[in-house]
């Protein structure tokens, strides 16, 4: 659920003020470019809360440790800025979150409360039931924007807590929106996608770079190798059975069924193949029930090896039925990029499998 679709979101209207200049009034295309790499934020708030139980429960929220990675990478890497530091670079950045309470007396509070009109300050006073708006283009164009708030640092706390899912969703889609403009701004391989239509009643949006490796009846692979990584997509499908298919247990040997076969290390190798790495304790198969383009689906995410144990990486999966063909469907996208960060590389993953479509979905 997004966090824009908070009802109690639209009680509150906050405005930069004067002292802030005039980008409010600015047009998209006369704002300067949103600055910073992906997975970046900025955090507004004051030094004593950052200290405190509320810049705990800020961290816990966007430092929250990714599941599913060979070592532990944060969501976000967040930084601290002082609110009376808060210069036009710093301003500029695509993550911004300002943090603030009414209780606090400080001179950093001072200034984070002159980002709220008078108005709005009056009406945190009032109404509990607030504590968010989320904005964009506020600074600067590609930029996604959080407040923050409440009358209390033990409310605010609280909200964060009871909310961490949406707030964190809330970034999370701004960067699968910003990656997903710039993998698709080169030519798509829109023959493969045709491909698909054509020859397995599906689709997939595939970016320019990704070759086909295999193409068979209920299986089909995609694989772009370049100096930094090697990223794989596959789809597989067969009939569906009933809800079991659904389990962990059963996807797992599902998908060690096909890349026993299907998924090799090297060509000229045929017998070192994939399997699903469960033997590690503290980085376990994760599966949990999601929608798939407003279908019920099941993501597994996770870390694969080689049955030779030369190579390994994270994936991540979603398990989906069409109603119409009677399928289940498994869609992955697993990487091997030994030494470097993952997170990015899983989340370019995640944006091209949210492009596949059964077949009701297809356009004519």
């Amino acid at each position: 659920m997004k966090i824009v679709s908070f009802a109690f979101s639209v009680f509150i209207l906050l405005l930069v003020s004067a002292c802030s200049g005039n980008e409010g009034s600015k047009s998209k295309a006369l704002l300067p470019k949103a600055t910073g790499r992906a997975g970046e934020m900025i955090v507004v708030m004051d030094s004593a809360h950052w200290a405190g139980n509320l810049g705990k429960a800020v961290r816990e929220t966007f430092r929250a440790e990714v599941p599913g990675l060979p070592r532990a990478e944060y969501m976000f890497k967040v930084n601290r800025v002082d609110p009376r530091r808060l210069n036009d670079l710093l301003k500029g950045v695509k993550n911004l979150v300002f943090v603030m309470t009414l209780d606090s007396r400080s001179a950093e509070t001072r200034t984070l409360k002159t980002f709220f009109t008078q108005s709005s300050l009056e009406r945190i006073k009032k109404d509990p039931r607030i504590f968010v708006h989320t904005t964009s283009d506020e600074f600067a164009r590609g930029q996604n924007l959080m407040y923050l708030f409440s009358s209390t640092e033990d409310a605010l706390v609280s909200r964060i807590r009871e909310n961490q899912a949406a707030l964190q969703n809330y970034f999370n889609q701004a960067e699968k929106n910003r990656l997903t403009a710039g993998l698709f701004k080169a030519k798509e391989s829109t023959g493969l996608r045709d491909m698909l239509k054509e020859e397995h009643q599906c689709s997939m949006r595939v970016p320019f770079g990704y070759k086909l490796v295999v193409n068979e009846e209920g299986f089909v692979w995609f694989r772009q190798i370049n100096d930094e990584s090697d990223k794989n997509i596959f789809i597989t499908y067969r009939d569906y059975r009933s809800e079991n298919d659904f389990k962990q247990e059963n996807l797992i040997l599902l998908r060690d069924s096909v890349a026993r076969n299907q998924l090799f290390e090297d060509p000229d190798l045929p017998e070192s193949y994939i399997v699903t790495e469960t033997s590690v304790p503290y980085i376990p198969v994760l599966t949990k029930e999601t929608s798939f383009n407003d279908k019920y689906a099941v993501e597994m995410r996770g870390l694969w090896k080689t049955n030779n144990i030369s190579m390994g990486g994270p994936f991540l999966g979603y398990a989906i039925v069409d109603e119409e063909l009677g399928r289940l469907y498994y869609i992955e996208g697993f990487v091997y990029s030994p030494g470097k960060n993952q997170r990015e590389f899983i989340r370019e993953m995640d944006v091209i499998l949210s492009t596949f479509r059964v077949k009701a979905e297809l356009s004519s």
